[in-house]
């Protein structure tokens, strides 16, 4: 086997990944078909052996693709929800299949309402776990002002009475769960709710805390982190501290000291299971996230 054939091998596996992201961005089975296409294309033309990671590597450039496919339709004034939902009925099962999977009609009319940069950052971030210091540079934004796309992305989402809300009270449940698992080392609690390879990313003024506080046997934390045991790393001492609360609109948890948040867990769900961890203690992130309690009766008190 040739090493084309054998580059093609391995987009193979990334194709139904490709294919959903640039679906869920461009609200066309015939534009996704064509971003991913146009994906192979600059990786048949990279160096492919100078990738570390493919599958983020592929993402990264079909992002870009469809946001470029975006903001042209912004500048021509172009209006495709239309097109897009005619063709439901012209689309194979499979694909119509794809349409309804997580994704519905009515969703795709509000994602067609919003900025392409804010399109992309909640749908990498909120459909498909991406960090937003990897959206970031695609975005051409900084990690903060991604976030903030996804925020705002996200409240017009939840605002439309059209979008089932299924998503945000599963995260409650979820993150609620997770709390009560981690105050009492329930590790197999823990094990049902986090993905295997769930990430947990620490700020850099998190990473100095946890360093400061080593003395009194505080644990280190590093940037990057992955898997259970990392998770039950970065609640160990903060676990009972921790309450739930709503951050930019979706189900959090944060450590506050006489009313000044110190830290803030940001979680990512996918299928149900908690696949990202944001632990964020700067204060410059910390002062545009939108922090809420959460409603008594949802809070399960």
């Amino acid at each position: 086997m040739s090493d084309h054939d054998l580059l093609a091998e391995r987009f193979e596996t990334h194709r139904q990944h490709l294919r959903a992201i640039a679906f869920r961005m461009l609200g066309s089975s015939h534009e996704a078909d064509d971003a991913v296409q146009e994906t192979w294309l600059r990786l048949s033309r990279a160096d492919a052996d100078a990738v570390d990671n493919l599958g983020g590597w592929l993402t990264t450039v079909v992002g870009r693709i469809c946001l470029d496919v975006l903001r042209s339709r912004a500048t021509k004034r172009e209006f495709p929800s239309a097109y897009a939902h005619e063709q439901v009925a012209m689309t194979s099962p499979e694909e119509e299949a794809m349409l309804t999977d997580s994704v519905g009609l009515a969703l795709l009319v509000v994602l067609d309402t919003l900025a392409p940069a804010e399109r992309l950052a909640f749908v990498l971030h909120d459909m498909f776990g991406v960090p937003f210091e990897e959206i970031a540079p695609i975005a051409g934004r900084t990690p903060v002002a991604t976030r903030q796309l996804a925020s705002r992305a996200r409240r017009r989402v939840r605002s439309d009475p059209a979008v089932p809300d299924a998503s945000a009270s599963t995260q409650r449940d979820l993150v609620a769960a997770f709390l009560a698992a981690a105050r009492h080392g329930d590790f197999a609690g823990l094990l049902r709710l986090l993905d295997p390879d769930v990430v947990v990313r620490a700020d850099e003024v998190a990473v100095e805390m946890a360093a400061s506080r080593a003395s009194m046997g505080a644990p280190a934390l590093k940037r990057e982190m992955r898997g259970v045991d990392a998770v039950t790393q970065a609640f160990a001492g903060g676990a009972r501290a921790a309450r739930l609360a709503l951050v930019d609109g979706l189900a959090g948890a944060l450590v506050s000291v006489r009313g000044r948040t110190l830290a803030v867990f940001d979680f990512t769900v996918r299928n149900g299971r908690v696949v990202g961890i944001d632990l964020i203690s700067d204060p410059k992130t910390l002062d545009v996230l939108d922090l809420q309690p959460v409603p008594r009766e949802a809070s399960g008190g």
